[in-house]
């Protein structure tokens, strides 16, 4: 159904974002061809950003979900195929704003789903994109959402939700300054399922409906995706060897990895190195090298030897791989002021959790995860202390999957729940 007729004040703030949009509309193709020319887009990608699809509309009905970068996507995973299992008639497009996230992405895609970028929130750009799509439904994800695109999807009368949705007091606090805005966008949301009860409350004083707090949908997800062929080669090539993985690494969590191999002298241990950045690779080998540790790169085919103690995981899409690799993983982020990563994807895999003090970013999932004993803070000077700790790493991996079980029946009740927002005919 349309939305309603909103107040004045909402009105007024609508009417100014589109023609903020209007503006954007204008200058983006110049300054995505500069992005493109640094190399920040994708030379055949990037006017998907403009709403031109670079895909065909499957037939039938489509869902469309939204997440701003690698970590929120790759966690709608899960969601997709409760609602593919309860809906086979279901088609999904996933859009992110990220180049890695669509990298990635393309390697961890459930069946029947497609990737885009997500157009600027400008209307010429939003037209084309849903002229094309035709969504049956709109899920957006955590703190990103765009108030034009939800505007103009409810204007065709597409039902929308929010879902795994957090919001700080921080970020609550900057909104509240363009209340009447984000009261208009989350008007015409149909279901709104928080993390926690802080952000589901933050999210009802700025104007949501229908909230509730389930949980977060990241414990849930599918495990990331692996070439069982190479995951079979390189467990005969590395036998002997005990692997940990630095994952999704920052300069503050390489030097405390730097140290603590330093402190696990032993030849026996192999440290596989994953940055959150590769273009950084080149840098980091040469710390690494400096300290007499050389590094072996994946980018150029290399296997480490029995010599050599750090393998530079320097490639995009095989987090899947050096998570099965490996018995224990620092998730990075946590030496840095980054506010850490996702630790579900470890867990996921059997690998037990060891992070730095900054979990700012996903303090919800890190606290639950402490609170059932199934991840370990750790200072710089202790981390090779606590990769070396066989008994209680296995107890905490053991505990991780433990919670990524119980997390399944939460994404079954969202399912549920958002398959019944799908009322209308399907698209041609």
């Amino acid at each position: 159904m349309p939305e309603s007729r909103p107040p004045l004040s909402e009105r007024l703030a609508r009417a100014g974002y589109g023609v903020a949009g209007s503006v954007i509309a204008w200058l983006a193709p110049a300054l995505l061809r500069r992005r493109l020319a640094r190399g920040k887009e994708l030379p055949d990608r990037w006017r998907e950003k403009l709403g031109q699809a670079t895909r065909p509309r499957p037939a039938g009905r489509l869902v469309w979900l939204h997440a701003v970068g690698l970590g929120e996507a790759l966690a709608l995973r899960g969601l997709i195929l409760a609602l593919s299992e309860r809906r086979p008639d279901l088609r999904f497009l996933v859009t992110s704003s990220t180049r890695t996230s669509a990298q990635v992405l393309a390697q961890n895609l459930p069946p029947q789903t497609i990737h885009q970028f997500l157009p600027l929130d400008a209307p010429r750009f939003l037209r084309r994109f849903l002229d094309h799509w035709r969504p049956d439904l709109v899920i957006w994800s955590e703190q990103d959402i765009w108030p034009g695109a939800i505007f103009a999807a409810a204007a065709r009368g597409v039902p929308q939700a929010l879902v795994n949705a957090r919001i700080t007091e921080a970020s609550f606090t900057r909104r509240r300054r363009l209340a009447p805005l984000y009261r208009a966008a989350l008007r015409p949301l149909a279901l709104v399922d928080a993390q926690e009860d802080g952000s589901a409350a933050r999210l009802a004083a700025l104007g949501a409906q229908h909230v509730a707090a389930s949980g977060s949908l990241k414990p849930a997800g599918p495990a990331l995706n692996v070439d069982a062929d190479e995951l079979a080669r390189l467990r005969h090539a590395l036998q002997g060897r005990r692997i940990w993985v630095a994952g999704s690494t920052h300069p503050g969590d390489e030097a405390a990895a730097l140290a603590a191999m330093q402190a696990l002298n032993d030849p026996a241990w192999l440290l596989i190195l994953a940055p959150r950045d590769i273009a950084r690779a080149e840098q980091i080998a040469q710390t690494f090298t400096a300290a007499g540790m050389a590094a072996a790169r994946r980018s150029l085919g290399q296997i480490p030897g029995p010599d050599c103690r750090v393998w530079l995981a320097d490639s995009y899409g095989e987090m899947g791989l050096w998570y099965r690799l490996a018995g224990v993983a620092l998730v990075g982020g946590g030496f840095d002021a980054i506010g850490g990563h996702n630790p579900w994807e470890p867990a996921r895999l059997g690998a037990a959790i060891l992070h730095g003090p900054d979990t700012a970013n996903f303090s919800a999932d890190y606290a639950q995860l402490a609170a059932a004993g199934a991840a370990r803070m750790v200072r710089a000077g202790d981390l090779a202390g606590a990769v070396a700790d066989d008994a209680a790493n296995a107890a905490m991996a053991a505990r991780a999957e433990a919670l990524v079980a119980q997390a399944a029946s939460h994404v079954s009740q969202l399912a549920d729940r958002l398959g019944d927002l799908i009322e209308r005919p399907p698209c041609a």
